[in-house]
């Protein structure tokens, strides 16, 4: 309407040049007709030329109030046009945020149950782990602990005979008169060694009255794993010339050639358990010469230390009951570290399989990694395009409108109506 209204004004104002052309035209051209008729042309002309103005003013009238009232219907379009996008955007935002959130919590919770899951999975792989192994480790400190209080107790048992012993030395027979001869203390020293052997060593690691493959048959061996293999020990030791040395009333002379000759009975029972004992390809290269009293230990260790050296240059090694326990235990725990090491591929197994599971969780969570990455590019993006919106509309608000060719102007007020 308004593109008509604008062109019909444009060719009014053309007719009205044009007629103002003819009539200066005519004009000129009247002046050489008489004078009445002239007066009579330009009378009529001017007539013409009032009654086109007034109907181009009327025109121009009509077209002002058409044109306003045109503006104020595109003045309203506008404004409600810019009503609905500012609706439409707001809504839109609302929209984004309440997806961007939802994803985030669908996130969050997917992140949490797989954490949670891996998390499962590893706790029921230690567990397992961790209860074979307790199980083992329980069993094998419970064997200890058992073998532990059945030595203490006799230990204590030792030390309450030992003390009876003492305190009742005036009225009963003393233990060197008690085993005075030979056999009597070579039974003695065996059942000694039996009950250590027993107390410490598991039944298959020890064996007792053992004959080697040269007739002699050995107190006790101990079966250790290689290269060490079996190990002789001896429980017989010579006491005769130990009790002279220590008789009431013997003279220095004869208490120094008793402690010659108790030398000479060490050295003698050091040869012969080296060349019984110690069997090349069959036992260890040496052998245990077991002492039943400490107090005879603490002799030889105190003032014979050459005789110490001469029998462990023979490979044969001098014990009492204390540090028997100590190599046996030693013993013991290389026994427990073999049976542990027979073990060690179920260790190793479970390791890889753990080892495995962690590769899985590492990969899903470079994986997780990543998307939230990507999500957190996206939120970036959206908050972007969120700032041009806001922008936009503060432009809106402020009046900052670009503005657009008449023709785009008219087609949109032809679509509207």
């Amino acid at each position: 309407m308004l593109e008509f209204l604008i062109a019909l004004s444009v060719l009014l104002f053309l007719v009205a040049l044009w007629l103002a052309w003819r009539m200066a035209a005519i004009s000129g051209k009247l002046g050489a007709l008489p004078v009445g008729m002239a007066q009579n042309l330009e009378e009529k002309h001017r007539a013409m030329l009032a009654d086109l103005h007034g109907g181009l003013t009327r025109q121009g009238d009509r077209l002002g109030a058409n044109f306003g009232e045109s503006s104020e219907r595109l003045r309203g379009t506008l404004a409600e046009e810019l009503k609905q996008t500012r609706d439409t955007l707001h809504a839109l935002k609302l929209s984004l945020s309440e997806n961007l959130g939802q994803s985030r919590e669908a996130m969050i919770k997917q992140l949490a149950a797989t954490t949670e899951q891996l998390n499962a999975k590893i706790d029921q792989r230690l567990e397992q782990i961790s209860g074979k192994v307790s199980e083992r480790l329980d069993e094998g400190f419970k064997k200890t602990n058992e073998t532990f209080v059945n030595v203490m107790q006799r230990l204590a048992t030792i030390d309450e005979a030992q003390k009876k012993i003492d305190s009742l030395t005036g009225s009963v027979v003393s233990l060197q008169e008690l085993l005075g001869d030979k056999r009597s203390r070579g039974a003695f020293g065996e059942v000694q060694l039996e009950a250590l052997v027993r107390n410490l060593m598991p039944a298959g690691a020890f064996e007792t009255q053992y004959t080697l493959s040269n007739g002699t048959r050995a107190d006790c061996v101990l079966k250790l794993p290689e290269p060490t293999g079996l190990v002789a020990v001896d429980s017989k030791f010579p006491l005769e010339n130990y009790h002279r040395m220590f008789e009431a009333g013997v003279n220095e002379a004869d208490r120094s050639l008793a402690q010659k000759a108790f030398r000479a009975d060490i050295k003698r029972h050091v040869d012969a358990i080296a060349s019984k004992y110690i069997i090349a390809n069959e036992t260890s290269d040496g052998a245990v010469m077991f002492v039943p009293a400490e107090a005879v230990f603490a002799e030889i260790h105190a003032y014979h230390a050459e005789v110490v050296e001469y029998a462990n240059a023979r490979r044969v090694w001098i014990v009492s009951p204390t540090t028997l326990m100590a190599v046996l235990n030693t013993a013991r725990a290389v026994l427990k570290d073999v049976e542990t090491r027979k073990q060690i591929h179920v260790i190793k197994e479970s390791l890889s399989r753990l080892a495995l599971e962690f590769g899985r969780f590492d990969e899903r969570m470079k994986k997780l990694a990543d998307h939230i990455r990507q999500a957190n590019e996206d939120v970036e993006k959206i908050q972007v395009t969120g700032g041009k919106i806001s922008q936009q509309f503060q432009r809106i608000e402020a009046a900052e409108i670009d503005e657009k060719p008449a023709a785009d102007n008219v087609v949109r007020l032809a679509d509207e109506r």
